[in-house]
């Protein structure tokens, strides 16, 4: 009798650690589960009865402040943790601050719940701009002037912030929609800031969709990269222009920067800025005179050309970049940078490879966003 009583025991706990392991297997294998690799901008843990807690915070600084928010599914009474801001998901409505944000319901196929942007200029979706026609999504206008009644008419269940831009927020404040800070731009890694579709498809219901899209990011610009990596030549390269009297160049510890990095060639600036820097022509010609390469990115109306950059500052053909034409492009005039570019690092990247390693790209590579200027 004994015996038969330890047998039974020991299948009953055969049992439960195959129960264990399965439910640690649908767990680890669920497409909904949202792991975050890259960024740094906000995490996710499980609250328990099916909410999450989303915590966001500025991925550049440690001791910023944070916020929090509890996802809870629609007809889940679940109470709401201490310090927490319910949002019940996935929502249906919201009102987007920036082309950034923008880009991950575009990759997500989920325009239908964007009701509300700041404005259109510069903007390529037709979608977007046959939505605005109709009257489905609102112009609020820009950070920092709203036009509050237009922010309700919206009737978001959400509205996504830039809280360190401009601001200006106070006036919709008071519509009680609650205020969610997208972080993806100060992201210094270019897959962190791709991987911000995953916080984006947690607040929409197509977690799924996010972690696929991602994925699928991730593998093309690791892959790109590790071919890189085996190339011995690195060419040099500046990047911005002058205005004003000052040169604007990104930071050494920018996200661009370090694309730069893992499209195997070396920025002038190794400082420890992460945003725009404000240099005197002197001190960056004294870093970057004899730089390979040039990228420029700008709004130009028309055709850009050697001849335009001449003209707006007679010392820019001093430079090595300009004497042997290697200045590398982008006109976002007539190039969707920053409406798509948050989630195709990926394709930034292979553009700066086609340029600075041609032999690791097709011989028929077309460029999506940056060429050399003619």
């Amino acid at each position: 009798m004994k015996q038969i009583f330890i047998f039974i025991a020991a299948m009953l706990v055969c049992a439960s650690c195959g129960n264990k392991s399965n439910m640690k297997e649908n767990i680890v294998g669920n497409p909904s589960t949202i792991e975050i690799k890259n960024a740094k901008g906000f995490n996710v843990r499980n609250g328990g009865n099916g909410i999450r807690l989303v915590d966001v915070k500025d991925p550049q600084k440690g001791n910023s402040r944070s916020y929090h928010f509890a996802l809870v599914p629609h007809g889940n009474n679940s109470k709401t943790p201490d310090g927490y801001t319910r949002i019940e998901v996935p929502i249906k409505r919201t009102i987007l601050m920036t082309m950034l944000q923008l880009s991950n319901f575009t990759a997500l196929n989920a325009h239908d719940v964007v009701k509300g942007i700041t404005g259109t200029k510069n903007l390529f979706n037709k979608d977007i701009l046959e939505r605005v026609k109709r009257g489905d999504i609102v112009k609020i206008g820009v950070e920092g002037n709203f036009d509050t009644e237009l922010v309700l008419a919206a009737n978001a269940d959400v509205i996504f912030i830039s809280p360190f831009k401009r601001g200006g927020y106070d006036a919709i404040k008071e519509s009680g929609v609650p205020l969610v800070p997208h972080l993806g731009y100060k992201e210094l890694d270019p897959l962190g800031q791709a991987e911000w579709i995953k916080f984006v498809g947690m607040f929409i219901g197509k977690e799924k969709e996010a972690n696929k899209v991602f994925e699928q990011i991730e593998s093309r610009y690791n892959t790109l990269k590790a071919k890189v990596a085996k190339t011995k030549e690195k060419p040099t390269i500046l990047s911005g222009e002058m205005h004003g009297g000052n040169w604007y160049a990104v930071g050494g510890k920018n996200y661009l920067a370090q694309i730069f990095r893992d499209a195997g060639a070396d920025y002038v600036i190794h400082d420890e800025n992460t945003g725009g820097v404000p240099i005197e022509f002197e001190s960056l010609y004294a870093k970057a005179a004899n730089a390979d390469y040039w990228r420029i990115l700008n709004s130009f109306q028309g055709d850009f050309s050697y001849e335009a950059l001449e003209k707006s500052e007679k010392r820019n053909t001093l430079f090595k970049a300009f004497k042997e034409r290697k200045v590398i492009y982008c006109n976002m005039k007539r190039t969707p940078y920053y409406e798509i570019s948050p989630v195709e690092p990926d394709k930034v990247l292979a553009d700066f490879v086609a340029i600075f390693h041609p032999e690791l790209m097709p011989d028929d590579y077309k460029p999506t966003f940056y060429k050399l200027l003619k």
